[in-house]
């Protein structure tokens, strides 16, 4: 292979010779052969780097046939479209492998759960229904998943997947049948979902424990998901919003006594002991500063005090002279500078998945299986991570480019 020239590489293989473009160096294949390791096949770990090579090289959506392409074209397209929809193979070990190598080479501050949502114009893709999309604001028809992200400062990159299915998909059998639903698999509400993704997660040796940053809307007041998340012995901090009803907690504090408020009311009240945190903006590359403040709170009917574990409430504040743009519940006794330190890596996770997600066909599975889906989106966290470790993580150039290594 020519590593200085930035020529097309010809790697052998039994299908005969495939041609890529140059990628970084052969930092790629070295993470295949890793993420690979589980498939029991050679011509499965082949036809992995060359899904994965695909991915990261081919314009435009990364359907299979696009991706055959750039991989030969022929029978490739066959090959391919075998290896993510038909064939047996388990995406749980490469999950759990593609975590542990994230966990190692960027070392996370958090683990973020967000959702990621995908518009479908048919009817056929696996889940699809039609959702309310509270960041767009309008109902949408479409795919919605949950993934969970090691997220830092510098970088973040996805280590699960949970498809979220609408009752209609799992209650009928034609449909089960047609999308090849495994047995068990059923509807989830977004908190069962997260706290399931977040305990297979968990689950994996290789993976250090974090905090969850709950950056996706649900009801993150509810005892039992609390409960559940403490049950792992992970801290969360969950976005709230303005009219979620709370108890406020500290006898010193306004409203100690006066039962159920909203987030909104609560944090008002106690403005006058906002601070100003500093923090870094991943999404413009910019230094910038909001105000912040956290109270003790607890939820409407919850267990007496020393039963439960303190729950605080986490206000931001842009401009001084308006309600808190955003409001989180958070079981973490960490200072309001920290917290919403934190609470930033949802920024972090956004601009990757723009920015390198998208630009590896996350969402770009275009068959109808439900193992097809899950294979398809490891492969491109696959993708996801190799973009990190080439160190093209950003929207300025094309990823056939060498660029510096964010880690060896």
């Amino acid at each position: 292979m020519d590593h200085g020239s930035g020529r097309s590489a010809d790697r052998r293989h039994p299908t005969g010779p495939v041609r890529y473009p140059f990628l970084g160096d052969d930092i790629v294949g070295e993470l295949c052969s890793l993420m690979f390791a589980s498939l029991p096949r050679r011509d499965q770990r082949v036809r992995g780097e060359q899904y994965v090579r695909g991915l990261l090289t081919t314009p435009g959506r990364k359907s299979v046939r696009n991706i055959a392409a750039q991989a030969g074209g022929g029978s490739a397209v066959q090959s391919l479209h075998h290896f993510v929809s038909s064939s047996t193979w388990d995406w749980r070990p490469m999950r759990a492998a593609l975590a542990a190598h994230v966990e190692r080479t960027t070392a996370p501050a958090a683990w973020v759960v967000q959702a990621l949502t995908i518009p479908k114009s048919g009817r056929h893709s696996v889940g699809v229904g039609r959702r309310f999309v509270p960041q767009l604001g309008q109902v949408l028809r479409g795919q919605c998943a949950l993934g969970v992200w090691f997220a830092s400062g510098p970088v973040s990159a996805p280590v699960n997947w949970r498809l979220l299915l609408p009752e209609e998909w799992t209650q009928d059998a034609d449909l089960r049948r047609r999308a090849e639903l495994p047995e068990g698999v059923s509807a989830e509400t977004v908190e069962e979902s997260a706290l399931a993704a977040v305990s297979q997660t968990l689950r994996n040796p290789d993976v250090t424990p974090r905090p969850v940053l709950l950056d996706v809307p649900g009801n993150w007041t509810d005892s039992a998901v609390l409960d559940g998340f403490a049950r792992c012995g992970l801290p969360v901090v969950a976005r709230v919003m303005p009219g979620t009803r709370l108890l406020v907690a500290d006898p010193a504090m306004p409203g100690y006594g006066a039962g159920p408020l909203t987030a909104e009311q609560i944090l008002m009240s106690v403005r006058g002991l906002r601070r100003t945190v500093a923090w870094d903006d991943a999404e413009h590359g910019t230094r910038r500063a909001s105000s912040a403040l956290s109270i003790r709170v607890a939820t409407p009917g919850s267990a007496p005090a020393g039963d439960r574990r303190p729950l605080y409430l986490l206000g931001e504040w842009e401009d001084q002279w308006q309600p808190p743009a955003r409001m989180w519940l958070t079981d973490l006794a960490a200072p309001p500078c920290r917290l919403l330190r934190l609470t930033k890596l949802g920024r972090r996770v956004a601009r990757d998945l723009a920015t390198v997600g998208d630009r590896v066909g996350l969402r770009d599975f275009e068959g109808r299986s439900f193992r097809g889906w899950h294979r398809h989106t490891t492969l491109a966290a696959v993708a996801h991570a190799a973009s990190l470790l080439t160190g093209v993580t950003d929207a300025s150039g094309p990823f056939d480019q060498p660029r510096p290594r964010l880690t060896a």
